[in-house]
């Protein structure tokens, strides 16, 4: 991907980079304490919870491409391909928020359901 200007899309690539490269501590140095993430699970609220979202998928993770990455000053957008052990490819758009040079905000979209057969195929 180019480089790139925008403030909160540093933040998001930063972010992006250190979970996609299994580093979640550095991950969540980019994470605001109060965070509000609405994914397809459902409400995540803290960074405690959103470690906690992230912390399954990283065992399975294994790669990602990035496809786009747009942004301004206060927010950004990702689409990736992300893929696992479980799940050979979950396009993903992942829109954040960012204040303070935190993630504040954030939405994740991914499709859900081939994980589910793919869980209790693995047993």
């Amino acid at each position: 991907m180019a480089e790139h200007k925008s403030p909160a899309l540093t933040v998001a690539m930063a972010f992006h980079k250190a979970w996609t490269g299994k580093d979640l501590d550095l991950a969540m140095s980019y994470v605001s304490d109060d965070i509000v993430c609405e994914a397809p699970p459902g409400r995540i609220e803290g960074k405690e919870q959103y470690r906690a979202f992230w912390a399954p998928f990283l065992r399975i993770f294994t790669n990602s491409e990035v496809m786009a990455g747009f942004g301004d000053d206060d927010t950004a957008l990702l689409m990736y391909d992300a893929h696992s052990t479980l799940v050979a490819s979950a396009l993903t758009a992942e829109w954040f928020a960012i204040k303070e040079g935190k993630i504040s905000q954030s939405r994740i979209i991914f499709d859900r359901v081939p994980f589910d057969p793919a869980r209790k195929a693995a047993g």
